[in-house]
């Protein structure tokens, strides 16, 4: 999908020029408050706009994994997951396969992060892992594969990075008009007392417009990409059903995830917000509706083509969505496969996928693992356990800690 990846380059650019114009501005104006002339603080911009933009190239993923408090983790820790992640590496045509990190959290989402193909990450929530069966976990690996494929990654870190720039910039502004009063340098003082007027507009514009950029920033990364993505995992997999049905548990989950915010929103597969209690509303500016989206999926019938996501979204939205270069090459016809037994020894169940995913966070705490010696219950220490005994919860029975 050249075109989407162009159309990614394009609009990263168009982001770094435009918070390279804000941060000029803005340096400008607390040149001429602090030094007395615009040129200190217009340098002062530029180096910080430097600053940024490279961080946010090389090091956007990073910031965004620790944001999230993303954890890596190897196949060791949890075989299944990266056995999902090879597949559909595999089945993307990706050179390289992503670092896998989990995010301790019951909430089900996702997202990808990177800056290109060969330095990408993908992280998923505890809550997923335990909830979703394999045919439901290759659906949302491969929507989050997509992303990397079409380069949204790194269109997505510079914009939270930059986005994230501005917030911080809008709080310290508001802090500076505070504990200064408005009192510039005396020279700006000298020239009129301007300087002050000057300061307190750009802090309370930057106050003001803050969560307009987040909103404005929203629509120009566009929620096409959710559809491109939705409809590439249905022809990675060659299962639409798996990714429908894990957009119906994501979107009936009632927990939101707890470290989001409002830069990070637009990365996840769904919206991370939630009220209270409630499960995920069709109605958000950081993604398409949910029913939507699983509606288009359960209308491709027996294909899994990308011409049956384009006719089903036809049917649904009555306008286009996949760029023609998609189309231009795409096989008219991708047979569905068969679903996935679960329940087998390969595929475990409900249970079991739980059982699997507290082994695994427990292993990343560093517990210690002990079993009873009178009844075989497993039990587990935290590394800060000291005690030279243990006695276990089910038969009393008193077990040395060596």
């Amino acid at each position: 999908m050249w075109e989407q990846i162009s159309a990614n380059r394009t609009r990263s650019i168009i982001l770094v020029i435009f918070m390279g114009a804000v941060l000029i501005g803005v340096g400008f104006a607390l040149g001429d408050y602090f030094f007395g002339t615009p040129y200190g603080g217009v340098a002062i911009a530029a180096v910080v706009w430097i600053i940024m933009t490279l961080v946010a190239y090389f090091q956007g993923d990073s910031i965004l994994l620790a944001t999230a408090g993303a954890r890596k983790i190897e196949k060791k820790d949890h075989p299944r997951l990266f056995n999902v992640v090879e597949e559909m590496t595999i089945a993307c045509g990706l050179a390289k396969m992503p670092d896998v990190y989990i995010i301790d959290d019951p909430a089900l989402n996702a997202f990808a992060t990177g800056r290109d193909q060969n330095h990408a990450a993908v992280a998923i929530t505890s809550g997923l892992l335990q909830k979703l069966n394999r045919d439901e976990l290759q659906g949302v690996i491969a929507h989050e594969m997509s992303h990397v494929k079409n380069r949204d990654v790194l269109l997505m870190s510079i914009a939270a990075v930059l986005l994230g720039t501005v917030v911080i910039l809008s709080y310290y502004f508001s802090r500076m008009i505070f504990f200064t009063g408005g009192r510039g340098s005396r020279r700006s003082s000298d020239s009129g007392g301007s300087g002050g007027a000057i300061i307190a507009i750009v802090g309370i514009l930057f106050i003001i417009l803050a969560p307009i950029f987040t909103q404005l920033l929203y629509f120009a990364l566009s929620r096409r990409r959710e559809y491109l993505a939705d409809a590439s995992a249905a022809l990675y997999t060659r299962y639409p059903e798996g990714l429908a049905s894990a957009l119906e548990k994501l979107a009936a989950s009632t927990n939101p995830v707890a470290k989001a915010n409002q830069a990070t929103a637009p990365m996840y597969i769904v919206n991370p917000f939630r009220d209270k209690g409630r499960a995920a509303t069709d109605w958000t500016s950081t993604h398409p509706p949910i029913s939507e989206r699983i509606r288009i999926l359960r209308q491709m019938g027996h294909s899994a083509s990308l011409k049956a996501y384009e006719d089903a979204y036809e049917k649904t939205a009555h306008s286009h969505v996949l760029p023609h270069s998609a189309l231009a090459g795409a096989a008219a016809a991708v047979e569905t496969r068969a679903p996935s037994a679960e329940g087998v020894v390969e595929e475990p169940d409900l249970t079991a996928r739980t059982r699997e995913t507290q082994n695994m966070l427990f292993g990343m705490a560093n517990y210690r693992r002990i079993d009873c010696s009178n009844c075989g219950t497993t039990l587990r220490l935290p590394p800060n356990f000291t005690a030279p005994a243990v006695r276990c919860p089910h038969c009393g029975t008193i077990n040395a800690v060596n």
